[in-house]
């Protein structure tokens, strides 16, 4: 399973949707994703990629980490692999 397949089906987990009803365009707010379930979403991603994601829950927008969208998320969380894999 690739990266961005992982991610999709925890997001999907999260909002309570079939993975193929989350595209890469589609924001948190699009699926009905709440600032609990975006918590949820990463502690559940960190876990399955076994890495630290610099998210600041309580500003996230003073976060190095971009969660606008599904893509940025995906592209957050591969760079994230990279790094500790190199």
């Amino acid at each position: 399973m690739t990266v961005k397949d992982k991610v999709i089906e925890i997001i999907a987990e999260q909002a309570v949707l079939e993975p193929s009803d989350v595209t890469m365009d589609s924001t948190l707010e699009d699926l009905g994703i709440d600032s609990l379930g975006l918590v949820e979403s990463i502690f559940a991603i960190e876990e399955a990629f076994d890495i630290s994601v610099p998210f600041n829950a309580n500003e996230p927008e003073q976060s190095d980490f971009d969660i606008s969208s599904v893509s940025t998320i995906v592209a957050g969380i591969e760079k994230l692999v990279a790094e500790q894999t190199a």
